[in-house]
């Protein structure tokens, strides 16, 4: 698992809307939030990505993105996006490639474990958050992160 002061991979995914979005397209402007996730609809993860929308305005206000990573097809994240009105986009990544490479694949390959990443604009992981349980977790890390923000 890739962990703070590692680069982060070069990546090139869709989004649920069928845009590409690539690594140096997603912090040319500011900081990343990258959050990987198990799957939409679940209730972990539903919880995690409503509590992501209602901060997404202080997400934004300090400068920085998010974006949700897990291996469900577009049509899956686009009724998800749909339904709970996020803000965001949700990249697919059928094949895990992007789950490989920051190495959050669950254990023997199934599943994704729950990890968040505050990833610079030179491609470095500042900032990582482990908790494939806890969603208050990456909510509290996020919250921190728009806080050590506003601070520059």
């Amino acid at each position: 698992m890739l962990d703070v002061g590692d680069t982060a991979p070069d990546f090139e995914l869709t989004d649920h809307t069928g845009e590409m979005h690539s690594l140096d397209s997603l912090v040319s402007e500011g900081k990343l939030i990258l959050y990987f996730y198990p799957a939409d609809f679940t209730p972990g993860c539903t919880a995690e990505a409503c509590e992501i929308r209602d901060i997404h305005p202080q997400i934004v206000e300090a400068g920085a993105k998010v974006v949700g990573v897990s291996p469900q097809n577009e049509g899956s994240h686009a009724r998800f996006v749909d339904r709970y009105e996020l803000p965001f986009p949700l990249l697919v990544d059928r094949d895990k490639s992007l789950i490989r490479a920051f190495g959050v694949n669950g254990p023997m390959g199934f599943g994704v474990r729950r990890v968040t990443y505050l990833i610079g604009q030179e491609k470095q992981i500042e900032k990582r958050v482990v908790a494939d349980f806890a969603v208050q977790n990456h909510v509290r890390f996020i919250e921190d992160v728009i806080t050590d923000l506003g601070d520059y």
